[in-house]
């Protein structure tokens, strides 16, 4: 990819998490060369839509959200839709883990809940994916989603201080650590959300430099 992105740049990540928006910063600045961090901005503070997430799919979702942010601001906008899938559970919480407990972004409740959900499934029966869905949406209307998907197994207690949401029950395929154990780098590298931006990146390079 060229590095011809200009110092004003900015994209908009449509959302008010702070552990998601630097995650996402580190995610892009790293894959998009010459993007510094500062250009990689939160919705926090801009007065934006109340977007409904009413679709049934991750990638629908992170792109009504998406759609939102860059018609109201003009800039180029990411958004994403992720969450747990646990197998167990058909695939629940799904794109309800931030709200599983009841409560939105309450990640001790919801922890709390899938743990007493899973207390009597055994070690070979409690496999789990994450997985994003990370939508791209331009001012001009040009849309491209990205997929991500990371596997591992469910613990039976929390582990690790990193991270958030369900990081500290999940342990990836080949580690022997949970989610929140794992460095930032470490995690991005294999992470559902950092594979699914990874996938946009050539995309935002392209849109920030035309």
């Amino acid at each position: 990819m060229s590095t011809g992105i200009p110092a004003a740049a900015r994209v908009i990540l449509a959302s008010h998490n702070t552990k998601k928006l630097r995650e996402l910063q580190r995610i892009l600045t790293a894959a998009v060369p010459g993007l510094p961090e500062e250009a990689v901005i939160s919705s926090a503070g801009i007065d934006l839509p109340d977007v409904v997430e009413v679709a049934v799919t991750f990638e629908d979702n992170a792109l009504l959200k998406a759609r939102s942010a860059a018609a109201a601001t003009g800039l180029l906008a990411v958004a994403d839709d992720s969450g747990l899938a646990v197998d167990v559970l058909g695939g629940a919480p799904g794109m309800f883990s931030a709200r599983w407990s009841g409560r939105h972004g309450d990640d001790d409740a919801n922890n709390d809940l899938l743990l007493a959900q899973l207390a009597d499934v055994p070690a070979e029966h409690r496999t789990a994916r994450f997985v994003c869905a990370a939508a791209l949406v331009a001012s001009d209307g040009s849309e491209t989603v990205g997929r991500g998907e990371m596997t591992g197994v469910l613990l039976t207690e929390r582990h690790g201080e990193g991270g958030f949401g369900y990081d500290p029950l999940f342990r990836p395929d080949g580690e022997q650590r949970s989610a929140a154990e794992l460095s930032p780098e470490e995690k991005d590298a294999i992470s559902h959300r950092g594979k699914a931006f990874r996938a946009l990146a050539v995309h935002v390079a392209r849109l920030l430099e035309s």
